[in-house]
């Protein structure tokens, strides 16, 4: 059991289940209270960034979804980078290996994907999604995705303790989540800054090329082009070489 293990307001109510087909849609309730949790063994219809699946193997990931109720909607992108710092600071708890945030929304190690961040917002609420890669085999990660993915198991060369990592994520999640609610993204970006996966890379998002300047206190991406002029990238699809 979780639910009488957890520290702070976060995984009040707590939804389990065998299967579903996607946490995300569990939260799809007006009346659940802000940091009600859904987690599930195995998503049907798991969705990652721009439509892909989400795959996932029964009983080895944390695939979690959390419900917040932030104030300001205008500002609500930027919970993607929020929850991926939450994430990577528990991977590097967890492993002892060091984490990087992958702008917007993955959380790399040594360049493969353990874990991603799917935002969905509606009628001033936002559900965080989070799949975060714990103890698959090598043979059960996808062999075709865009980034090369990891588990914390293949990475680490052990099994770790779900339950263990669930309550160290929704716990940072909390602290990481009030405290951009009181400072905003500035009062996180140092440690984003320190974890960033492309800063000094040259990459392209549509027709922006550059190199990768940093992360704007808006959460948007600076790219610096040859000229030394800069663009503020707000969204899509990162490609690097």
């Amino acid at each position: 059991m979780v639910e009488p293990l957890l520290r702070g307001r976060f995984g009040r109510p707590y939804l389990w289940s065998e299967s579903c087909s996607s946490t995300q849609d569990v939260l799809r309730d007006d009346t659940l209270p802000e940091g009600a949790v859904a987690l599930t063994e195995h998503q049907t219809a798991g969705r990652g960034r721009a439509g892909r699946q989400w795959q996932d193997e029964r009983g080895t990931a944390l695939l979690l979804s959390v419900l917040l109720r932030p104030p300001s909607p205008a500002e609500v992108a930027q919970l993607s980078l929020v929850c991926a710092l939450a994430v990577a600071e528990t991977v590097e708890r967890a492993t002892g290996l060091d984490a990087g945030v992958k702008w917007p929304n993955d959380v790399l190690v040594s360049g493969r994907k353990v874990a991603g961040i799917l935002l969905d917002g509606r009628d001033g609420a936002v559900v965080c999604g989070i799949g975060l890669n714990v103890n698959q085999t090598e043979r059960a990660l996808p062999a075709d995705a865009r980034t090369p993915a990891a588990s914390l198991r293949t990475l680490t060369g052990r099994e770790l303790d779900r339950a263990a990592t669930l309550l160290a994520l929704l716990e940072g999640l909390e602290a990481r989540y009030d405290a951009w609610l009181g400072g905003g993204l500035a009062s996180l970006l140092p440690e984003l800054e320190r974890r960033n996966a492309l800063r000094g890379r040259q990459v392209s998002v549509g027709e922006t090329i550059g190199t990768a300047a940093g992360i704007a206190l808006d959460g948007r991406l600076r790219i610096r082009s040859a000229d030394g002029a800069e663009t503020l990238v707000a969204s899509g699809e990162i490609s690097y070489p």
